[in-house]
């Protein structure tokens, strides 16, 4: 049977469950058709370089799929008439790429790159000591006393 790479984008504001659902059920279709899906990986929400459909984000997900080709285009038809669908993109290949995709490392070595930078924790680092801030309030209570006194 043919290979493909298939990626579908689905709407920002879709819940990951709701992803999972929508993968279950192509998922599903690939198999009725006896095909069989290699693997799965959820590449998170990512920014669009346009908006689609008013989005500018979108979750985005790769199948890779060991299939016939009325399967690959059963599921097609099925994203078409999804509203939570904003586009897809189906490739045939020579063969499966194991391991990670080339997303998932990337994401790897940005996450790797990111903690021997220290910025390992995001939003919730700590930002160390800052120090004695200044008191402007003596310096115009100081002022003040200034021009009482004249």
């Amino acid at each position: 049977m043919p290979l493909y790479e298939h990626v579908f984008l689905t709407r920002q504001d879709a819940s990951a469950q709701q992803v999972e659902d929508l993968t279950t059920q192509f998922t599903g279709i690939v198999e009725q058709f006896g095909g069989k899906v290699a693997k799965v990986e959820q590449w998170g929400v990512k920014s669009l370089s346009y908006r689609l459909q008013k989005n500018r984000k979108a979750h985005f997900t790769l199948l890779n799929l060991d299939a016939p080709a009325a399967a690959v285009a059963e599921v097609e038809r099925q994203q078409r008439l999804s509203e939570d669908v904003l586009r897809y993109l189906t490739i045939r290949v020579e063969e499966l790429e194991e391991g990670p995709s080339a997303m998932m490392r990337k994401a790897d070595r940005d996450r790797e790159r990111d903690e021997a930078r220290g910025f390992g924790g995001g939003r919730d680092r700590d930002r160390g000591e800052r120090g004695e801030r200044p008191r402007r309030e003596r310096a115009r209570d100081d002022e003040a006393t200034e021009d009482l006194a004249e």
